[in-house]
């Protein structure tokens, strides 16, 4: 939201895809890594969620988790749909394409009008005008590796961004 958190409560940030299995449970995982990294868990609350439910309770994709677990990073957790509560409960609700911003506006616009939802690829200094982070359920592995490399681009930026804006 737009409430600056308060010195001993968490800033938290909430990714936001499709169905929850591929790129908000990655960019999860590859921000909480870098978070960590930086000294500052005990600063954010990080999680993820999908603007449909299709595939909620399950494990994030088996392709997504392969490629983060070559890297280093172990992805948890299970799929679940986003909330209004959650418009209100996360400071930063970023978003992984603009079918997903939409629908994170009119859930906002019922619920929270005054949340802070943007789109990942913002942050990405590669983008040259390209705002989504793409899909790569229906395609091959270079898919999910292209899609690891935007993420870990991307949420470096977010935080550096954020530890600028809160002093961290």
């Amino acid at each position: 939201m737009n409430v600056k958190p308060a010195e001993n409560h968490p800033i938290g940030v909430l990714f936001v895809c499709l169905g929850n299995i591929c790129r908000s449970p990655l960019a999860e995982g590859v921000f909480r890594a870098l978070v960590s990294e930086a000294g500052l868990a005990h600063r954010f609350a990080i999680d993820s969620a999908g603007t449909f439910g299709w595939h909620e309770g399950d494990a994030p994709d088996a392709r997504t988790r392969a490629v983060a677990r070559r890297r280093g990073i172990e992805l948890a957790g299970v799929s679940r749909r986003v909330t209004a509560s959650d418009l209100e409960r996360f400071h930063h609700v970023v978003a992984m394409d603009g079918d997903n911003l939409r629908e994170l506006r009119k859930l906002a616009k019922r619920a929270a009008p005054g949340a802070d939802i943007g789109l990942l690829r913002d942050f990405d200094p590669l983008a040259d005008g390209r705002r989504d982070v793409p899909d790569p359920y229906y395609g091959g592995e270079d898919g999910f590796v292209e899609v690891h490399d935007i993420v870990e681009r991307s949420c470096r930026a977010l935080l550096a961004e954020l530890r600028e804006r809160y002093h961290l």
